[in-house]
Order: structure tokens, then C-alpha cells, then sequence
């Protein structure tokens, strides 16, 4: 009942910003968590920064360098990343977690990913 598609990818150097972004086509009926996870090669997926019924927490490791915020209106999710270092290389998702309709199961929906690079 929704797709998520993630953009604002891209190459940065050490110290630089991104700016990711996640649309929704369509939309889900009750929605409990959104956020950003993200995947090294080799490495589990993590998660970065979600905002579940209200409240929002960060992985330490990206804390007072990432903003997570929504677009209600819009229905858009952005991940604002500044001071980027090299161990933030992965593929980024966007998720949901919530029902399409309110008789339905609750159920995990991921973007396709975004690959962010910062090099050296």
C-alpha cells in the first residue's frame, strides 16, 4: 500500500553535508516508527535515527551530527547529515513500520536505498 524511494545520495569528502530525502507513493493507514537505517558491505544493517510514536533517538555514533525530521503535509522524511566521516559510507534505507488498513497486520516497509560515499 506504500512505496518509500529514498534520493539525496551521492559522493562527499570527509567533513562535508547530504541532505536525504524519503517519498511515500501512497500511504499507510497508522503508522507507529519511521526513520533511517544504514548498511556497510559486510555488515549488519543498523539503525541511524527513528521516530517512534513521538519520540526519536539517534545512534550514538551520528549523535549531534544528524538531524531526522518529517514533512507531514507532505509526507516526506529527511535525514539531514552534516560532518560526515568516512564510517558513514553505506547504503542508506528509509522505513516504515505501521498498517494500510486498520484491520490489517503491522507490517516493516523499506525504500530501495540510497548509497552515500565520503571519502577521504
Amino acid at each position: 500500500q506504500v512505496q518509500l524511494v529514498e534520493s539525496g545520495g551521492g559522493l562527499v569528502q570527509t567533513g562535508g553535508s547530504l541532505r536525504l530525502s524519503c517519498a511515500a507513493r501512497g500511504s499507510l493507514f497508522s503508522i507507529v516508527s519511521m526513520g533511517w537505517y544504514r548498511q556497510a558491505p559486510g555488515k549488519q544493517r543498523e539503525m541511524v535515527a527513528v521516530i517512534t510514536r513521538g519520540i526519536t533517538n539517534y545512534a550514538d555514533s551520528v549523535k549531534g551530527r544528524f538531524t531526522i525530521s518529517r514533512d507531514n503535509a507532505e509526507d516526506t522524511l529527511y535525514l539531514q547529515m552534516n560532518s560526515l566521516k568516512p564510517e558513514d559510507t553505506a547504503v542508506y534505507y528509509c522505513y516504515r513500520n505501521g498498517q494500510a488498513r486498520s484491520w490489517g497486520s503491522w507490517d516493516d516497509y523499506w525504500g530501495p536505498g540510497t548509497q552515500v560515499t565520503v571519502s577521504t
